[in-house]
């Protein structure tokens, strides 16, 4: 069975790309910019999808947080040392907070919801919350563009690997995803 993976990141890119920024989509976004390195998708278009998929996904959890938060965040109190510091990050530094939550991995949900908790107002948290959309989708199409070019360099012309390029970095991407949460549950876990 033939894949026609251009067709398919052509046809499909764009709303996976706003679909994957509404959640954890480090991964969408990264392989969205190495679509970008292949010319198969455009830069300033993935950069507004991502950053208002980011937008509106952060924007819906501290909306959650802000309604629902001691009841949603006692829901797991296994979380409860990363709840603590980012209530701490927001009493010492809001805007950081806001604008930095984002990177931190496995706080992508969370991190939202807690500052929902802590009573930001909506208009800072909006323009926080843009201001760190932006940052984060130029940074992970930056990364997945990066990709690209050195994969090039190391094996140059990309349409011969470009299907197994696209997998790898899918790939890895679970891989050290799973990685992290493995490491943070046996963190937690530690009597």
């Amino acid at each position: 069975m033939h894949v026609d993976l251009p067709a398919l990141i052509q046809a499909y890119g764009y709303p996976l790309t706003f679909i994957g920024a509404l959640f954890e989509g480090e991964t969408i976004v990264t392989l969205a910019g190495l679509a970008i390195h292949r010319g198969r998708l455009y830069w300033p278009a993935l950069l507004v999808l991502a950053a208002a998929g980011g937008t509106i996904g952060d924007t819906i959890y501290f909306a959650l947080g802000r309604r629902y938060g001691s009841e949603l965040l006692a829901r797991w109190p296994s979380f409860a040392p990363a709840i603590d510091r980012v209530h701490r990050l927001v009493q010492r530094n809001a805007a950081l907070a806001v604008i930095v939550v984002r990177f931190l991995y496995g706080m992508r949900i969370a991190g939202p919801i807690v500052i929902g908790s802590s009573g930001l107002t909506w208009p800072r948290y909006l323009a926080l919350n843009i201001t760190g959309a932006v940052g984060w989708a130029a940074c992970w199409l930056t990364v997945g563009y990066a990709l690209g070019a050195a994969a090039e360099r190391v094996v140059g012309n990309l349409a011969k690997i470009e299907r197994e390029l696209f997998l790898t970095v899918l790939l890895v991407a679970i891989a050290i995803g799973v990685a992290l949460k493995l490491r943070a549950r046996a963190v937690r876990n530690k009597p």
